[in-house]
This record gives structure tokens, sequence and C-alpha cells, in this order.
């Protein structure tokens, strides 16, 4: 359920594309810019993977951008470093984190994008 798929333009492309269709129909979202030798974010993936198994966030959109090769996308998005958690709730930003691994907190940027 976490779209990755791949560092290159037309991955990020893709990535982009899919998070405005998400917007535009109203679905919640996280973006979470992930970064495979970050330690932070392997812990938060525990956290993102353990929530969203829950029915209730059986339409959460989880996109996860690539720290090291998709940096204009997350720039996007305003972040600045890897292990960035955003919600959304359409276009509506719900929450944000950034290198946090407290179960709570990273759940709140998640359960947020529900509201």
């Amino acid at each position: 359920r976490v779209s990755s798929p791949g560092g290159s333009p037309e991955a990020s492309e893709q990535i982009a594309a899919a998070v405005r269709a998400a917007q535009k129909a109203g679905k919640p979202i996280l973006v979470w810019v992930h970064a495979p030798w970050c330690p932070v974010c392997r812990q938060q993936a525990k956290t993102i993977e353990r929530v969203i198994a829950e029915p209730a966030y059986r339409d959460m959109q989880v996109f996860r951008i690539d720290y090291d090769t998709q940096k204009p996308l997350w720039q996007k998005f305003g972040a600045t470093m890897q292990s960035t958690l955003i919600g959304f709730r359409g276009k509506r930003e719900t929450g944000r984190i950034a290198h946090e691994t407290n179960d709570a907190k990273v759940s709140a940027v998640i359960r947020g994008a529900l509201a």
C-alpha cells in the first residue's frame, strides 16, 4: 500500500500525478520522504505499516519519496530532510513532522489525515 515507483524523473512525475489525483479525490494522504540508509525512516516504516493496516485506513494513500534521487519532488512539499512525514486530507495539510520516531507522534500525523 506504500507507493514508491523508483527514483527516476518519470517516477517522480508518476508520484506527483498520483498525489494530485488523490488530493483532487479528497483522499487521506501521507507523503513520506524516505532514505534507505536512514535509521529513523526504518523505525517510521514500522509505525506506518502498523497504522495503515487498520481497517479505518483502507483509503489512505501513502507516497514514499526517495530523499537521494527525488529532491525536486520532496522540495515541492517543503521538506528539508529525510524522515519527513506530511499528512493531507485532499489538498489540506493536516500534519507534519521530521526526524521523529515516537510512535504516538508518527501515528498522530497519519491519523490526522482522516480528519
